[in-house]
């Protein structure tokens, strides 16, 4: 092992225990481009071809890479809206007059999260803060006029939520402008790698960092190649200080390979399955975008049993899910939004004890009649969710090993109402928050 590699390595630390019962957060994303708010609802990350994923790009956030694409309809759009205006005229469109921390922050502890992550800087190198080397492009000097971050933050620890930060280290089209990204393999080939931007994007985490104490490192993209070193602005010696004043802090993976990560992490279906790592997360919007796009329904959302599914059958595979919100340009949470989260907060008040520092099953159950069934290991005993993809009630037989006893947690959501050779049949009940919770033995 080379010295470079044993310093990488000598970064490894166990899991500090907050994060291993933290099986929910929430993600924030929010910048200029919530006032045009206009992606189209192409679908899933994943699920559409390369090339059009880009010029039809779902995301909100990269509205600044779609509207530079020739022919695009976000192209099209920008122009008849705003008169093809500089992008930056955005920022200075962005009121944020109705934003309150504390309300949002009280949103995210009525979903039952443990913790939340906020967006600094995205990809259009707007800081939500007043970061240095940003002169007055940032939200303290123009737009909101306001410490969004500070604000986040604040609001955050006085309710003793854990605090993740994203930076969008790999990628800042105003600092390193480029020709719009028409692939995936472009947006990595073309992103920036020099000392000076390295630096800069430095500065801004190691000021996040003594500013704000945050308890996670989310970064995006990548990191500057050039500056993945142990000597000064190096990433090294960026999580070295870091970690000596958030001794049971974490970084995500997406800072690039040969580097450092504490726990991986996945968004929408793709790489689901994560397995491989001791930690992992899920990330994904409400919709298809992760900044509010009001051309999205809900069509197109979660509600909140569709998020205690998909946040179930992460749980049950060993993961996180952090699970993204995107208030509007006036600060306020769609009330599509708000209410998907007060809903899983509902069914997280019976759940989450059995969801928290739970693990995989390892016996093999499954559902037949068109049910949905996962299994996790909590508390000694096996704790089983059940449901309908659709939400329906009505009867759904669970056949695996279930020996013993089954109870529901909250029968109103649903009973036991047989036994059969190898299970027993579950009614679900109408209008129910989520799965059933049922315990076995």
């Amino acid at each position: 092992m080379s010295a470079a590699d044993s310093r990488w390595a000598a970064l490894r630390r166990p899991t500090p225990e907050w994060f291993t019962t933290a099986p929910f957060g929430i993600f924030i994303h929010w910048g200029a481009t919530s006032v045009p708010a206009w992606a189209e609802p192409t679908g899933e990350f994943g699920t559409v071809d390369d090339h059009e994923w880009f010029t039809h790009n779902p995301y909100v956030e990269w509205y600044l890479n779609t509207i530079r694409i020739d022919g695009s309809p976000a192209q099209r759009h920008h122009a008849e809206e705003f008169g093809g205006a500089d992008y930056d005229d955005l920022l200075d469109l962005w009121g944020a007059e109705r934003f309150d921390a504390d309300d949002v922050v009280d949103l995210i502890v009525a979903s039952g999260a443990d913790y939340v992550v906020p967006t600094t800087k995205h990809h259009d190198g707007i800081p939500l803060w007043d970061a240095p080397g940003t002169g007055t492009r940032n939200t303290v000097h123009r737009g909101p006029r306001r410490d969004i971050v500070g604000e986040l933050s604040s609001a955050a620890k006085a309710r003793d939520l854990r605090l993740g930060l994203y930076y969008s280290g790999g990628l800042d089209w105003h600092v390193r402008p480029g020709p719009p990204a028409l692939t995936h393999e472009e947006v990595h080939d073309n992103r920036p790698s020099d000392a000076e931007y390295a630096a800069y994007a430095y500065d801004h985490v190691r000021d996040l960092v003594d500013r704000y104490d945050p308890d996670i490192l989310w970064n995006d993209i990548n990191w500057p190649d050039e500056g993945k070193h142990f000597g000064d602005h190096g990433l090294g010696e960026l999580f070295e200080h870091f970690y000596a004043r958030r001794p049971d802090g974490l970084v995500n993976d997406r800072w690039g390979d040969g580097t450092h990560h504490d726990y991986a992490t996945s968004e929408y279906q793709t790489a689901l399955e994560n397995e491989s790592e001791a930690q992992w997360e899920n990330c994904r919007g409400i919709g298809y975008s992760f900044g509010y796009n009001r051309l999205e329904g809900a069509e197109h959302y979660l509600d909140g049993a569709g998020i205690a599914r998909h946040l179930t059958d992460v749980v049950s595979r060993g993961g996180h899910f952090l699970l993204n919100i995107g208030p509007k340009a006036d600060g306020t949470i769609p009330e599509l939004q708000r209410s998907a989260l007060l809903g899983v907060g509902r069914w997280m008040r019976v759940a989450k004890p059995f969801l928290a520092g739970s693990r995989p099953s390892q016996g093999a159950v499954v559902a037949s009649d068109g049910g949905w069934v996962r299994a996790v290991e909590s508390g000694g005993r096996v704790v089983l969710f059940v449901d309908r993809p659709d939400g329906a009630s009505g009867p759904v037989t669970v056949r695996g090993d279930v020996a013993g006893p089954v109870r529901g947690v909250e029968p109103a959501w649903g009973e036991v109402t047989s036994r059969t050779d190898d299970g027993f049949v579950v009614d679900l009940a109408e209008g129910r928050p989520g799965p059933a919770v049922l315990v076995v033995g």
